[in-house]
């Protein structure tokens, strides 16, 4: 088990929530708009950034509350140590600004991915594939951030320089020469650890998928489109050649902000953008199995799949359960009836929730 004693506290439509004896496999089984991807969504937490909603700390926050909102747990690390204690939230008084404790101790959000691993997979990342490249961008950052936490400290600094640039050059005055070079000079070390980083999980992503079988789950092809440079020197030389260039588009156009990640359909040949919606969920969860296998190491892993049997055939569904077992993660499904997980539900952890209620059943 990797999370288990969890509370929710005023959290979306959670009043008091506590979910104890977690399983492998945890399935929250419940009606649309009954709070089961609230509970997921408080559990992505556990992981650097704004959650699988992407959304703002006031949004999380449960009505008819003062405004705060706490999600915590017991972290068991399987090497029989005591549980970390994990937490996270807000205060009435700062309801924007995000507070993360580990075992009582002040940490940052970034320091939660050296604790544990966390993926995820919803409805809304459907139409990833048809979606901005920016959107790809944040996508594969999160996976590689799942794999190496290091990865979530080089993308913050790399985005505080590069908005820093773009201040400077969309400037009516001319930008001092030597604090834009020590800019450049800050985004290059952090832009080339960024993309090298995206670059080596592409990589690592592939010959993960090429041992996976072809079916049932369509195979994708992944291919990493840099925007500039890998290198350090060689990014800082980019950034100094263009000065002219971006200060005239008041922007900076090349750079891992520019990168993009190119998802084919193997066998068809077909950009997975055209290929049809089962398809692209298909190849969505090939991605997340042959991820899920790469972050599974020294720490915890938990991967949060939401409705993700809802559209399965019972041969896939089989196939997905497999795999999700052998994975080495803690698995939380979601589902409006229990009848798609027959198949593991003698192995599962088991809540019904109702307007922001949980039971154990």
């Amino acid at each position: 088990m990797a999370l288990d004693r969890i509370t929710l506290s005023t959290f979306r439509n959670h009043a008091e929530t506590r979910l104890d004896g977690t399983a492998r496999f945890n399935l929250l089984v419940g009606e649309n708009g009954a709070g089961k991807t609230n509970v997921l969504e408080a559990l992505s937490l556990f992981s650097p950034g704004r959650g699988l909603r992407r959304a703002s700390m006031a949004e999380m926050a449960g009505q008819g509350g003062d405004g705060s909102f706490a999600v915590s747990a017991a972290l068991d690390q399987g090497d029989g140590s005591d549980p970390v204690k994990l937490g996270t939230g807000t205060l009435a008084a700062q309801p924007g600004r995000r507070i993360v404790h580990i075992n009582s101790t002040s940490a940052s959000a970034i320091s939660l991915g050296e604790w544990l691993s966390m993926g995820w997979l919803t409805p809304a990342m459907d139409r990833l594939f048809a979606e901005s490249a920016g959107t790809r961008r944040r996508y594969l950052d999160r996976l590689t951030v799942a794999v190496d936490p290091a990865h979530a400290r080089h993308a913050t600094r790399y985005e505080a320089s590069l908005r820093e640039r773009n201040r400077l050059l969309s400037d009516d005055r001319e930008p001092d020469k030597t604090w834009l070079e020590s800019i450049e000079l800050q985004m290059a070390e952090s832009g080339s650890l960024l993309a090298q980083g995206r670059a080596a999980l592409i990589q690592q992503l592939a010959t993960q998928l090429e041992v996976l079988p072809a079916e049932p789950f369509a195979r994708p092809t992944l291919t990493y489109r840099p925007g500039g440079p890998l290198g350090e020197q060689a990014l800082r030389a980019e950034f100094d050649r263009n000065r002219k260039r971006d200060r005239a588009a008041r922007r900076t156009l090349s750079g891992p902000h520019r990168d993009e990640l190119e998802v084919v359909m193997a066998g068809k040949n077909v950009p997975a953008a055209l290929c049809s919606t089962g398809e692209q969920k298909a190849m969505l969860i090939a991605i997340t199995l042959a991820h899920a296998v790469l972050a599974a190491g020294n720490r915890p892993g938990v991967l949060l799949l939401d409705e993700v049997a809802a559209h399965l055939d019972p041969v896939r569904r089989a196939a997905l359960f497999e795999r999700l077992g052998s994975s080495g993660a803690q698995i939380w499904l979601t589902g409006t009836e229990r009848a798609p997980f027959a198949e593991i539900e003698g192995r599962a952890a088991v809540w019904q929730v109702t307007d922001g209620k949980v039971v154990r059943l």
